[in-house]
């Protein structure tokens, strides 16, 4: 009988990050302690995709939701809502194949399906997070969630489309979606991987 491997705080989680409802699939591969919190995740999932962190955001896994608590939530009739800042990804996602779901900007509702692919030993030689495989950019922020985003590709992608330069001069810069850079990704990491290390010395 398969036994089910139990997380070790101390193990690094493979894990892929996809926005659903994207097609092609827009999503990144990565490689994160296991320890990490999830309001460190919160921050690791910004920077991978390429979000900006000007909005709420929450995190549900299975009936239980996780965020930043507030007391009124209870008194208002609402799901209690577990504090991000001290439940680790270790002990929220177990095993392979059940989704994380973290959503992005309540208003869009950028929603992100986390899924752990592999468990792995802390490879001492490398420093934590790291982005080894990915597709696609991220949308541009508050541009309506998904529907508005594909609306703002075909009109920047087509001359003639009555909203081609309305949208283009509010976006204010070239958007490439099929742009993605594993460096780029990476290079933003820097500063996370620098406190990690400050951290265990």
């Amino acid at each position: 009988m398969a036994t089910k491997k139990i997380a070790n705080p101390q193990d690094i989680y493979q894990i892929k990050v996809t926005l659903l409802g994207t097609d092609p699939p827009i999503w990144r591969r990565l490689l994160v302690p296991a320890a990490l919190t999830l309001a460190q995740l919160h921050d690791v999932v910004q920077t991978a995709m390429g979000w900006q962190n000007g909005h709420m955001h929450e995190f549900r896994a299975g009936q239980r939701y996780f965020g930043k608590p507030d007391p009124d939530d209870r008194s208002m009739g609402m799901d209690p809502v577990e504090n991000e800042r001290t439940a680790r990804l270790s002990e929220v996602l177990r095993k392979n194949g059940p989704k994380l779901i973290y959503t992005y900007d309540l208003g869009d509702s950028w929603e992100h399906a986390i899924v752990l692919e592999k468990q792995l030993p802390v490879d001492s030689n490398a420093s934590y997070p790291v982005c080894t495989d990915g597709q696609l950019a991220c949308p541009p922020e508050d541009c309506g969630g998904i529907p508005g985003f594909y609306d703002l590709v075909d009109a920047l992608a087509d001359p003639k489309h009555k909203q081609h330069k309305e949208l283009g001069d509010w976006l204010g810069y070239d958007f490439d979606p099929l742009a993605f850079s594993i460096d780029s990704v990476n290079r933003m990491f820097l500063p996370a991987r620098r406190r990690a290390k400050a951290v265990k010395n």
